[in-house]
């Protein structure tokens, strides 16, 4: 997570790589994924650019389950950067 402090709605990006599975599976990863930011970027700073890797552990992972790892990383991120 990276903020430029520049005036715009946050980012976010994925990586998802032919590890996590065949195209569709990676489609679905990447569309949970989607979901799960829409709902969290009202919790980030302006200027934010947040690049999300997914494992292969993610083809299996359910929604909750991938909302839950992304809620948690955020917030980690959040606490480094507010004690930093």
């Amino acid at each position: 997570m990276l903020t430029t402090g520049e005036a715009r709605e946050p980012r976010f990006g994925f990586i998802i790589s032919k590890q996590v599975g065949t195209a569709v599976i990676r489609n679905t990863v990447r569309r949970r994924l989607k979901a799960v930011c829409a709902g969290a970027i009202a919790g980030l700073p302006e200027g934010t650019d947040v690049v999300i890797r997914a494992l292969p552990a993610s083809a299996s992972a359910s929604f909750a389950e991938l909302e839950a790892d992304v809620t948690r990383c955020l917030a980690r991120l959040n606490r480094a950067q507010a004690t930093s």
